[in-house]
Order: C-alpha cells, then sequence, then structure tokens
C-alpha cells in the first residue's frame, strides 16, 4: 500500500524533474527542446492524477505536489520563455538605463500562474472542469510562440511575434486568462455516448486538424479554439436555461 501511495507522487516529481530540465534550456533560448520537456511534463501531470485515483490513493499532499510542480514546469518555464523572446527584440524605449525593464514584464506569466494554483487548491467549482485557462494549457500556448516564429515563413507573423508590445499584450491577455472567471468545459469523457460528449469529440478532432495543418502553429490555434468553443457553450447553455 505505501509502495501504491508513493507512485503518483514520484509521477509528480518526474513532472518537476522536466520542468527544472526544461528551465535550463529556455534560459539558453533552447526554446525547441524546452517545449519537448514542458510537454513531458504535462503528460506526467496528467498521469499523477489518474494513478492516484486508479489505486484510490488522492491525499492533500498530492495536491500540493502537484501544484507545486505545476508552478516550475508550467509556470516559471513559459515566463521564462517570454522573458527571452522580449529581450531578443528591438523597438522598446530607451531610457538609458544600464538595465531594460521591458523583458522582465515576461515573468508576469509566472506570477499570474502562481496566483491560478492556489487559488486552485481552493476552488471547490473546479473538480471537474476549469475556471479560466489551465497553466498546462496555456504553457503550451507560450511555449509554442517562439517555435511559430522559427518556423514560419510568415512576413506577418514574423513582424507579430518580434513586436515588443505585441509580446506585452500576450502577457497580460495570459495572465488573465489564467484568471478569468470563464468556466472552461472539461475534457474528460464520463459516460461512452457520442451524443454527450459532442462537443468534446469535436474539439479532439478539430484539434487534430489543426496540428496536422499547422504543426506548431496548431498549438495555439487549439488552445484559442478550446476558449472560443467554451464562451459559446457557456453562451448556449445560459440561453437553454432562459428559454
Amino acid at each position: 500500500m505505501t509502495i501504491k501511495k508513493q507512485i503518483p507522487n514520484t509521477i509528480t516529481l518526474l513532472n518537476l524533474f522536466c520542468g527544472c530540465i526544461a528551465m535550463v534550456f529556455a534560459s539558453k533560448a533552447d526554446f525547441e527542446m524546452a517545449f519537448y520537456f514542458v510537454s513531458l511534463g504535462i503528460f506526467l501531470d496528467f498521469f499523477d492524477g489518474f494513478f492516484a485515483r486508479l489505486f484510490q490513493v488522492s491525499s492533500p499532499l498530492g495536491l500540493q505536489l502537484d501544484s507545486l510542480a505545476d508552478m516550475v514546469t508550467s509556470g516559471v518555464v513559459p515566463g521564462i520563455v517570454m522573458y527571452q523572446m522580449m529581450g531578443s527584440t528591438s523597438g522598446y524605449p530607451k531610457f538609458g538605463w544600464a538595465l531594460e525593464p521591458f523583458p522582465f514584464l515576461g515573468f508576469l506569466i509566472a506570477l499570474g500562474s502562481c496566483y491560478r494554483l492556489a487559488n486552485f487548491n481552493i476552488d471547490t467549482r473546479q473538480t471537474d472542469s476549469f475556471i479560466g485557462l489551465p497553466t498546462p494549457a496555456n504553457a503550451l500556448f507560450i511555449l509554442s510562440l517562439p517555435l511559430v516564429l522559427r518556423y514560419s515563413d510568415s512576413f506577418f507573423v514574423l513582424e507579430l511575434l518580434t513586436n515588443p508590445f505585441v509580446l506585452v499584450g500576450i502577457t497580460l491577455l495570459s495572465v488573465y486568462m489564467l484568471n478569468a472567471e470563464i468556466p472552461l468545459f472539461s475534457l474528460k469523457i464520463k459516460q461512452m455516448s457520442v451524443k454527450k460528449n459532442a462537443l468534446q469529440i469535436g474539439f479532439l478532432i478539430s484539434s487534430v486538424i489543426l496540428l496536422v495543418s499547422f504543426q506548431y502553429a496548431g498549438i495555439p490555434l487549439v488552445i484559442v479554439l478550446y476558449v472560443l468553443l467554451s464562451v459559446a457553450n457557456n453562451a448556449l447553455a445560459k440561453m437553454n436555461r432562459l428559454g
């Protein structure tokens, strides 16, 4: 029983280990390797909860470990990536200071992620679904941006993702979405019914199409689609209640 109890916690710590490695790569502006290790950490983050439920060994310790690991993998790493992206652009106002302040705004993502994770642990409304963008989804969105920039041939994308004010805007939007009071539908399929899971199935099929068609550029599109579908689903549910 003791060994089974530690399996989910071990997986959580492996998530943290992946986050630490991703931090090293992100600090060296190796965004591709940082993306891969964050993705692996998020994959492990899914399975720690899966095994905790499977073995019926969920615990307050596991909950705290999970948030602490996510803070590194899905909070600090995207903050570093945005800092690096902002630091590599030009066009900031010049103050004549030895240290330009704008790139450090990227770490607002880490602060927003920390607040969300702390709030998630005490918010009983988020047991089956989410309110605000989950930190793993936000991390994938941010970490995909430098890869979109690297592999895109679009001049518009180049201009967009190297504009410092656009990057500041993305950072502020990221912080807002992490903590916004916007219910997002759960991807968990609880009943084997196509009709009852039409939204989830449609989203997953659309996600695969976007990823196959656009590769790295499909990742932010998937996250945006997730938010838009959730907003539309909320509006439809509200109309049905009023009707």
